[in-house]
């Protein structure tokens, strides 16, 4: 069987080449967003520009990848009539088309960037829908951006220069090696397409998201150099909008759900060291200590650790999560900013200016640090992490010993935090430090070493949390020994609950129970138990009012130690609000209520009281219209720092 055909050498040469050439072509155009709206971007140094650059391959091998998905399923089966010249001809043009538009997306954003100062994203068209005028706006945008037009003609006439790289091949013989070869480097191929698409090929790497170009810049505003506007929108097609809401007066909302917290004029800042403990699926339902009334007072748990260092803590009786993943906890623990609809680093707003208790106290001298024993990159932590302020990252790369390595998620808890032990040793004082363990993750496992040594408990996952409980002690055996343990604040939380065994945490409410405990060596008087409601989002304040921080800042959350009992709770699950105020709990779609328990009497949600009290249902809903105004109003304005 003969074709007549072009090619170059064969069909895998040619994508190569030309995704290369795409390649080049889509750092030029990021050259030219920078250089184009250079002004707004005056603290961008040499140095930190062709870190963005090479930051910048990674985002647009995706964006490439999704562009030319056709064309490179067209140029990659293993099949001999792909070489025929009709066939090609389709394959040049289908090229032609999508890469133009590929360009012309990232064009456009050169002239409307300084409007949204960030890149389009999905929710364009959703903007856009119910305008009757289209075309005046294009043709407003034609004119008014001549010369982005014929710079994008151009850029047309270069990818036609890139598709018609070809010669003249004529295959003669079409064999069984010659399929053998295209079947193998077909599926060589979807092997690099999967590993291109989701930014790597480790089992604990997310899909890349705008998030992860945090991992190349200082500030958020800077992350739409490293970007490029097809991946942008290509991320964001699904992505939640809010819309702009204004159930009170400013002045109303200030009086009734502040989020710019004042300083207390009386309290002299304590420069203490902050270490925040972050453990995974350590759900309040494991924690002996704090279910002393769960089976006759006989249930022991699975932490005896964490329970005699909470006889030496200030703690709650009802804490609770903000999410229920752990790419929610972050921005909850460090920022004071909960995840509403989606996971706030995956959302449209995750490139907002924010701040954290990082770059607060990183402010005022701290040394910053984090320490999570997964590959550098894992779950977007390194990348939002560095938004958030955090001077120094510790990763499975730092660490370097692979030989603690449990093969799937990363470094075995004990050995990595005795690693940060001796990390912190060597920050100077004070300093903030993050941490988040891995090792009581699915698929559940304990070191070698350690098999037999904690309960297994009927779910799987409380055999590792007593390993990971024993880490903890050996961790604290070890930092008592160090000069700074005595001047530090430690506040340990979990970053979500897990899949429930007791009745009383199989509810809507006590799915998102969890630990939240407050430990400072030295000071007697931070011990006890309240019954305060307390989430992960009041952590930053609650740290800051502590140190007695002294100046204005940004969180969602409440003080914990405040004796202000007019705080709420709020997380948002699938779309649906679950609001917690004084002894009350809540579910609402946004419109309204959809039920109302009572847990101090009611703790297994048997009774709804929705239509039995009405008037209780209405004063939790002002709270959350409350909360939905300053969450959605500042989302949409880039408002989350204090003026």
């Amino acid at each position: 069987m003969k074709y007549r055909s072009y090619n170059l050498v064969n069909t895998f040469w040619l994508l190569t080449i030309q995704f290369l050439l795409l390649l080049l072509l889509y750092a030029l155009l990021r050259i030219g967003f920078y250089v184009y709206n250079s002004s707004l971007f005056p603290n961008v140094a040499t140095d930190d520009f062709l870190l963005m650059l090479w930051g910048g391959i990674k985002f647009d091998v995706v964006a490439l990848l999704y562009l030319n998905i056709l064309y490179i399923l067209m140029q990659a089966i293993p099949f001999a009539f792909k070489y025929a010249r009709p066939y090609q001809r389709i394959a040049h043009w289908i090229f032609i088309v999508t890469n133009s538009f590929g360009v012309a997306l990232n064009v456009i954003d050169y002239a409307y960037y300084p409007f949204t100062l960030k890149r389009t994203t999905g929710t364009v068209f959703r903007q856009f829908a119910n305008e009757e005028n289209l075309s005046k706006l294009a043709f407003d945008f034609v004119w008014g951006y001549w010369w982005l037009v014929l710079f994008f003609i151009v850029l047309v006439f270069v990818v036609r220069a890139i598709a018609r790289i070809v010669i003249m091949y004529r295959p003669q013989k079409l064999s069984f090696p010659f399929y053998t070869a295209h079947t193998a480097l077909f599926l060589l191929v979807a092997f690099l397409f999967i590993g291109g698409v989701r930014g790597g090929w480790a089992h604990s790497t997310r899909p890349i998201t705008l998030s992860n170009a945090g991992d190349y810049v200082h500030n958020p505003e800077e992350m739409n150099i490293v970007l490029n506007t097809p991946f942008s929108i290509l991320k964001t097609l699904k992505a939640v909008q809010f819309k702009e809401v204004h159930f009170y007066t400013e002045e109303e909302l200030q009086k009734v759900y502040p989020v710019i917290h004042q300083p207390n004029d009386t309290a002299d800042f304590k420069k203490m060291n902050v270490v925040v403990l972050i453990l995974e699926s350590f759900a309040k339902e494991h924690i002996g200590a704090l279910n002393k009334d769960i089976q006759g007072g006989s249930y022991k748990g699975y932490t005896p650790f964490l329970d005699s260092l909470i006889g030496e803590s200030y703690t709650f009786s009802r804490s609770f999560a903000n999410g229920r993943k752990s790419i929610d906890a972050l921005p909850s623990v460090v920022t004071g900013i909960p995840s509403i609809g989606e996971p706030f680093v995956l959302s449209i707003y995750s490139g907002n200016k924010t701040t954290s208790m990082a770059k607060l106290l990183g402010n005022e001298g701290y040394e910053t640090a984090f320490f999570h024993g997964a590959p550098n990159g894992s779950m977007g932590f390194s990348a939002y992490m560095q938004l958030a302020g955090i001077q120094h990252y510790f990763g499975k790369n730092e660490y370097n010993n692979d030989k603690d390595f449990d093969g799937i998620w990363g470094i075995w808890d004990e050995p990595f935090m005795q690693f940060m032990a001796k990390e912190l040793n060597n920050l100077q004082q004070p300093f903030f430090a993050g941490f988040f363990s891995l090792s009581s993750h699915h698929p559940f496992k304990v070191p070698v070493q350690y098999e037999g040594k904690f309960p297994k408990g009927p779910l799987p996952v409380q055999e590792p949390v007593g390993y990971t409980d024993y880490a903890l002690r050996q961790f604290f055996k070890t930092a008592s020994k160090m000069a700074w343990f005595n001047n530090t604040l430690f506040v340990i939380c979990a970053d979500h609950a897990t899949v429930s065994h007791l009745p009383e945490y199989k509810t809507s409410a006590n799915s998102v129970a969890i630990p939240i405990i407050f430990y400072q060596p030295s000071d007697d008087n931070l011990q006890g138990v309240s019954d305060k409601l307390v989430q992960q989002i009041d952590i930053m304040p609650t740290v800051m009012n502590y140190l007695g921080y002294n100046k204005p800042y940004f969180s969602f959350g409440f003080d914990a130690f405040s004796s202000d009992r007019n705080n709420f709770l709020v997380n948002n699950i699938s779309g649906t609000y679950c609001f917690f105020q004084d002894d009350y709990f809540m579910t609402h779609d946004g419109e309204q209520p959809l039920s109302l328990f009572n847990l101090r009497e009611d703790r297994l949600e048997q009774h709804d009281l929705l239509s039995k009290k009405p008037e209780v249902a209405d004063s939790l809903e002002r709270s959350l219209k409350a909360f939905i105004q300053q969450y959605n109003n500042r989302m949409i304005h880039n408002d989350l720092i204090a003026p």
